[in-house]
């Protein structure tokens, strides 16, 4: 926003009343002012509305950033519901979770937190379902498929989702509780950035070896790809690029303050080695087996139909187990911590007061609502924030709340059209893995922020901040190293129900993530009112 500096050279008014109500009308106009676009260089904030088109395009990158990640998910865990490589309900899988994902996103933006934050698929709950899948039935590699007839087949993988979908069910009226009775609104109120810093962190940093496995399937792809994101986003971000010339001159996309390059670098980086990777398939130069290669998952869009529209109870009605629903409650714990620091990072990286207490309560009964919906629908994991998203945010300085609803739009209509939304599967691992790369470091980065907030000449704050993140990578992998001799492999038809339950808590890697956050009592408990002060909160 320009301001009007001829003001200043006007001349002085004859009376003192005339000049308190001009500088009473200066001042309130600056109010008024969002103080968004000024402190963090917002192009959209919260509450502005792009065009139609922009809004598109904006929500079509979000759509892409988290397409890959959500539909890896259900891909996954249908390979240990024993499903056939050629079986339909892989697609249908993927189907349900897109639906799934756009309406629970719909519903946050609108009723819930009001803020753009991109609801999906957790891989907290990922090791859960394959530990469930794993301890309380028998490996697939164990079950004589191939003298299965085809009923026989589709009730194994039948019985194996129903559970899967109870577990989910069953944990999420626990998490619809705590935000229908304002419980984890009280909780907020020892929340403080000193608290939230150490969770945000160690999200990022706790992704770096997934992210490094993914690079390392091929590095020359992965580079090209967050190159470009970074060249585009802070190099290049002022160029407007001409999309048509005349007599008249060029027509650029630097309309209403924007700018492709500096507004769509994820989607323009994404496409661009995409492509160059279906050229090097198409022309052989890749070799055979290499996982930048576009045509591995070709059959999957082969046998994914045109239209599907997913249903609560397609796949059954959920069945409960003691044994699923324990080992899933870890995972919705440090679902619903990981939700209220993403909550605070979005806020922040979009120019808006941080959430109130009612907001985080609506938030986190919404994404309740989401798991249960989860659980009848058969999506085979439970729905969190994206946090990935969030760097998008702050990487193109978009953060209008009307473009995450298009994406979530685009999700429902793409999990509609099976095809459309089955394409997306051949975006080869080593772009997505630059793509989360960037993600993952913004979010990193995020959640170190607000340690701005926080008196860091205090021995005691450097000591919670310190053994805090420190503590959170030590702990997990000190753990993980003690369980393997302490679970003895026991047939499952000889297993107890008690013997069920802590074989599938000590198998369940992920969900130490829960044990990351156990420092943070720390701050819990070691906290002044004055740090309580610094969320907003009263």
């Amino acid at each position: 926003m320009v301001v009007d500096t001829t003001m200043a050279e006007a001349q002085c008014p004859e009376s003192c009343e005339a000049e308190e109500e001009e500088s009473a009308e200066l001042m309130a106009e600056s109010k008024a002012a969002p103080p968004s676009r000024s402190n963090t260089d917002l192009i959209y904030s919260v509450e502005d509305v792009p065009p139609w088109y922009l809004s598109l395009l904006f929500g079509f990158q979000h759509y892409l950033t988290m397409a890959s990640g959500t539909i890896s998910i259900p891909i996954l865990v249908a390979s240990f519901l024993c499903l056939e490589e050629d079986d339909p309900a892989r697609g249908a899988l993927v189907c349900t979770v897109l639906v799934h994902s756009g309406i629970v996103t719909l519903v946050q933006t609108t009723f819930g937190v009001r803020l753009p934050v991109v609801q999906g698929t957790d891989f907290a709950y990922i090791v859960p379902v394959i530990t469930l899948l794993t301890t309380v039935h028998r490996p697939c590699a164990a079950l004589p498929l191939a003298n299965m007839t085809q009923e026989e087949r589709q009730e194994e993988w039948l019985v194996r989702i129903r559970d899967v979908q109870g577990a989910i069910a069953t944990v999420s009226v626990f998490q619809i509780s705590l935000g229908f009775t304002g419980l984890v609104g009280l909780l907020t109120r020892w929340i403080t950035p000193l608290a939230i810093v150490p969770t945000v962190t160690l999200v990022g940093i706790s992704l770096f070896d997934v992210c490094g496995d993914m690079v390392a399937s091929h590095w020359g792809v992965s580079i090209m790809t967050l190159t470009l994101i970074i060249m585009f986003s802070y190099y290049l971000s002022n160029i407007a690029v001409p999309l048509t010339s005349g007599r008249r001159g060029c027509l650029s996309l630097a309309t209403a303050g924007t700018k492709m390059l500096k507004c769509f670098p994820v989607l323009l980086a994404l496409f661009l080695t995409w492509g160059l990777c279906g050229i090097l398939t198409a022309y052989d130069v890749l070799p055979p087996g290499s996982a930048a290669r576009t045509d591995t998952t070709r059959d999957l869009l082969q046998r994914t139909p045109w239209f599907y529209v997913p249903y609560p109870g397609q796949w059954g009605w959920p069945t409960v187990t003691a044994a699923g629903a324990v080992s899933m409650l870890g995972a919705c714990v440090a679902s619903i911590m990981e939700s209220i620091a993403d909550y605070h990072a979005c806020a922040r990286i979009s120019g808006a007061p941080s959430p109130p207490i009612s907001a985080i309560n609506r938030g986190v009964f919404m994404e309740g609502l989401g798991c249960l919906l989860a659980g009848l629908l058969g999506t085979g994991s439970g729905t969190t924030s994206c946090s990935q998203n969030i760097g998008v945010i702050s990487i193109t300085k978009v953060a209008s709340r009307r473009v995450v609803q298009t994406s979530a739009i685009i999700l429902i209509v793409s999990g509609l059209i099976g095809k459309f939304g089955a394409a997306l599967v051949t975006i080869p691992e080593p772009v997505m893995a630059g793509v989360l790369v960037v993600m993952f470091a913004m979010i990193t980065s995020i959640g170190l922020s607000p340690l701005q907030q926080v008196d860091l000449s205090s021995s005691r704050n450097l000591f919670i901040l310190g053994f805090s993140i420190f503590f959170g990578l030590l702990l997990p992998k000190v753990v993980m190293d003690a369980l393997p001799p302490c679970v003895p492999d026991l047939p499952a038809d000889a297993e107890t129900p008690t013997a069920s339950i802590t074989k599938s808590e000590l198998n369940t890697p992920r969900k130490l993530t829960s044990v990351k956050h156990t420092p943070l009592v720390l701050a819990f408990t070691c906290i002044s009112s004055s740090e309580v002060m610094h969320w907003g909160i009263r």
